[in-house]
């Protein structure tokens, strides 16, 4: 069984470090730009602007020793296991995004707003947005 990830491509954003990272993409995070490398790029050919779409990064720089946190660093709060929380830390660390498009490139890029991950994250997968009311009886 072939288990390795092939990264599709990486994230270009303002964020250079954990510390400035919001911990939602709903918290002021900054718009970003996804930029798809060159053998996948086909693969977003019918991505189109004001759509949303699932991004799934890895987040590169997480501990992945990590299986018991508090919530957002409030450290007096009760210990949790990891899964439990929307920590980056945690021993797979794969990122869920749900992003609008705002608009997309010729070179492969594709601008979103309010990403919160880091500059140079990897991007492992990209899934469009279904209302779910269009998908009863499907």
């Amino acid at each position: 069984m072939n288990q390795a990830l092939k990264y599709i491509g990486v994230v270009h954003s303002v964020l250079k470090n954990r510390k400035e990272c919001p911990f939602q993409e709903n918290e002021n995070a900054p718009e970003a730009t996804i930029a798809i490398y060159p053998e996948f790029a086909g693969g977003i050919k019918d991505i189109q602007a004001d759509t949303e779409i699932i991004l799934l990064t890895w987040l590169h720089e997480a501990d992945r020793s990590v299986i018991k946190c508090v919530r957002r660093k409030k450290y007096d709060s009760p210990v949790l296991g990891v899964f439990s929380t929307r920590s980056q830390d945690r021993p797979n660390p794969v990122g869920i995004h749900i992003v609008k498009v705002v608009s997309i490139s010729e070179d492969g890029g594709i601008k979103v707003d309010g990403l919160d991950v880091l500059d140079q994250t990897p991007v492992i997968d990209i899934k469009p947005l279904k209302d779910k009311k269009k998908l009863k009886g499907v």
